[in-house]
């Protein structure tokens, strides 16, 4: 049972290589031995440089002590690059908030400038200033001439 079972887990090329070496084998007895020794050391140097498998990484969740979890690639010490690569999108997205800050700034600025530079140079009485619809009455009129 468990012989099928690793068997059953062999990739094709596996299974096909334990063939030929079994075939490879059954006629090696006949052979004289200078030949053989020549055969058994290309078969140890050809083991050497069998290219291996890479191994899968998982991914590793450790638990801290205030409950969070952690998301780890079994990396205990990344690199320099590994935290300038981590680094640049929280750099990204503080220069974007700052930008969209500046922007508004800027526009809020500019209405304002507009509402007072309307107020300096119209002829209204002082009683219109102080009417809580002017500015909206500054604002119309200000879309309508444009």
């Amino acid at each position: 049972m468990t012989q099928s079972l690793a068997h059953r887990t062999l990739s094709a090329e596996d299974r096909f290589a334990l063939k030929l070496t079994a075939r490879l084998s059954e006629g090696s007895s006949e052979l004289p031995h200078d030949i053989s020794e020549r055969l058994r050391v290309a078969r140890m140097q050809a083991l050497a440089k069998r290219k291996v498998a890479p191994s899968i990484r998982t991914a590793t969740v450790v638990l801290g002590q205030s409950g969070s979890a952690t998301l780890s690639m079994g990396n205990e010490n990344p690199g320099w690059w590994s935290r300038l690569a981590s680094a640049v999108p929280i750099f990204a997205l503080v220069v974007g908030m700052l930008t969209i800050y500046v922007v508004q700034n800027d526009n809020r600025t500019d209405e304002l400038a507009e509402v007072d530079s309307a107020l300096l140079t119209d002829d209204l009485p002082t009683a219109a200033y102080t009417d809580p619809g002017f500015v909206e009455f500054l604002k119309t009129s200000r879309d309508t001439s444009q």
